[in-house]
């Protein structure tokens, strides 16, 4: 089974900047698209921003030109470099993956456990 594990989230005062990173683990595995959500209180969990094998990426408009998202192939992790934060941007981001096993080639789609990010004002 693959497994996500975020790391990163924290507090931070608006106007400053957090890294986010995922890792992957498993075995006999590739992974297609990788990407982070997030979910604020109270609301649906949105997409922030996805990034292909091919780094091909898109990001929601609210972050447009504050996040970046970068992966590592080889190493299965994706990061999601984040600055400017403002309060909106409070919430519990969640690393997403999907791809096949190698075996059997059978679709997956994993989730991390959630890192939550807060933003004072």
């Amino acid at each position: 089974q693959v497994q996500l594990v975020e790391s990163g989230g924290g507090l931070v005062q608006a106007g400053g900047s957090l890294r986010l990173s995922c890792a992957a683990s498993g075995s006999a595995f590739s992974i297609n698209v990788m990407a982070w959500y997030r979910q604020a209180p109270g609301k649906q969990r949105e997409l922030v921003a996805v990034i292909t094998t091919g780094g091909s990426t898109n990001y929601a408009d609210s972050v447009k030109g504050r996040f970046t998202i970068s992966r590592d192939n080889a190493k299965n992790t994706v990061t999601l470099q984040m600055n400017s934060l403002n309060p909106e941007d409070t919430a519990v981001y969640y690393c997403y993956a999907d791809g096949r096993y190698s075996d059997d080639y059978r679709y997956f789609e994993v989730w991390g456990q959630g890192t939550l990010v807060t933003v004072s004002s």
